[in-house]
């Protein structure tokens, strides 16, 4: 019988490692580094003042892969050390900026995909896609009413600045996390 469909079903993937505090505090430091490294892919979108960048698909990755404890853990390390001035927010900033809507959105999303990881939704492409999609929607449903309120934008203003440009993009990152952690169930199967 295979890992996944064995696995407790409660697991995520980082459940895989030997257990200990060692493990969880490396895989929240671990999950805050991806995010702000993630975050240095960042194209700049012309009339937004939000790039594109990595750092959802990390920060919705460390949730599924770490659950929502660690995975929210990871992101309120991330979002605290750039507060303080690590500079790892979208090309290479930090602090508060008209775009921190979407960090905060990334901590709660972070938390729900993690959950829904625990609850087996990280073991299927198609489960991983429904997913993924409701994590997107979280960061959005934080993000784009900071970003109309920090940038003094209309709601449409917002929506057309700081949502509409990124949804191709958005659905490429999700496409790709819908392969990267039932493809990994798959190789832990065959350990």
């Amino acid at each position: 019988m295979s890992t996944a469909a064995t696995a407790r079903p409660r697991e995520v993937l980082a459940d895989l490692l030997p257990a200990s505090r060692v493990r969880d505090v490396a895989l929240v430091l671990g999950g805050a580094a991806l995010t702000g490294l993630a975050a240095q892919i960042s194209v700049p979108v012309p009339g937004s003042p939000v790039p594109v960048t990595g750092q959802t698909f990390a920060a919705l990755l460390v949730g599924t892969t770490l659950g929502a404890s660690r995975g929210l853990a990871s992101l309120v390390l991330y979002a605290l050390a750039g507060l303080a001035g690590v500079p790892w927010f979208a090309g290479g900033s930090s602090g508060v900026s008209v775009s921190f809507g979407y960090v905060l959105g990334m901590l709660l999303a972070s938390t729900v995909v993690g959950a829904l990881a625990r609850r087996g939704a990280d073991r299927s492409v198609l489960r991983m896609a429904g997913t993924m999609l409701l994590g997107e929607a979280i960061i959005y449903a934080v993000g784009v009413p900071y970003l109309a309120y920090a940038a003094d934008m209309s709601a449409s203003a917002a929506i057309a600045a700081g949502l509409t440009p990124f949804l191709i993009g958005d659905a490429l990152k999700a496409a790709l996390a819908m392969g990267v952690t039932p493809t990994a169930w798959k190789l832990a199967d065959k350990r």
